[in-house]
């Protein structure tokens, strides 16, 4: 009895074997994942752009800063404030998604910036920058690496993204 309950033990470990090295496995490589790009629209030239009108997230308490201090290093004009109607007295508006995990400190997940044409709300350029846990980086170094993918983007197909999308999770 003792024997067949042994066999019938080890002949399901076997079959769950790969099944848990695989778990493992997978555990092990997520915290490892880091994405950046950037695209343009079709037509599109951020060349011409002289001034941003940027939109902080509604529960955003300073990562708009960010945004605006590394344009403004940048040589552009910025201006922030609530979402109007359009349009726009600006070159281009600025949108932005911020998401917020917590591996023992808060870090940001993913950053999302959004240019759009200030007249039709268009976006003009998306740039996306992702690092999980293992590959963090700063909020300031996030939105460096958006940034300057975006200004150094070809054209392609765009990210889509809601225009009034720029909640920030934590």
């Amino acid at each position: 009895m003792k024997i067949t309950l042994f066999k019938r033990s080890a002949s399901m470990l076997a079959k769950l074997l790969p099944v848990i090295l695989l778990l493992i496995l997978t555990a092990f490589t997520t915290g490892c994942v880091n994405r950046a790009t950037a695209t343009l629209s079709k037509g599109a030239d951020l060349s011409k752009i002289k001034s941003f009108y940027l939109i902080p997230g509604n529960e955003d308490k300073d990562n708009y800063l960010i945004i605006q201090d590394n344009l403004k290093r940048r040589g552009y004009a910025v201006t922030t404030g609530p979402e109007m109607p359009l349009p726009y007295k600006t070159d281009a508006v600025v949108h932005y998604i911020d998401k917020w995990m917590w591996d023992i400190t808060p870090y940001m997940l993913e950053l999302t910036i959004t240019f759009r044409d200030p007249i039709n709300n268009y976006p003009l350029a998306v740039g996306n920058s992702l690092h999980t846990s293992l590959t963090r980086k700063s909020p300031e170094d996030m939105v460096e690496e958006v940034l300057s993918n975006m200004f150094n983007a070809k054209e392609g197909p765009l990210m889509e993204k809601e225009p009034n999308d720029t909640k920030k999770s934590q």
